[in-house]
């Protein structure tokens, strides 16, 4: 678990480093490898108690929209 955090940590840093570049300067290929940064990053932290609190909040969120747009 301790691993998994050190390492989701590094690649926060390193996704925001990536997205501080100006949008003109990205190439597609760029822009590919730092979509799947941003994936091994949402996979590493996912089974953490940090990402199931994401997940219930994500979850909590979309529930409040789709009952508010209800009948």
């Amino acid at each position: 678990m301790t691993l998994t955090l050190n390492l989701a940590v590094l690649l926060a840093v390193v996704i925001v480093v990536r997205l501080r570049r100006r949008t003109q300067a990205r190439s597609r290929s760029d822009e590919k490898l730092t979509v799947v940064i941003v994936l091994v990053f949402g996979v590493l932290i996912a089974p953490t108690e940090v990402g199931q609190g994401i997940l219930n909040a994500v979850g909590q969120l979309a529930r409040g929209i789709s009952q508010a747009g209800g009948p």
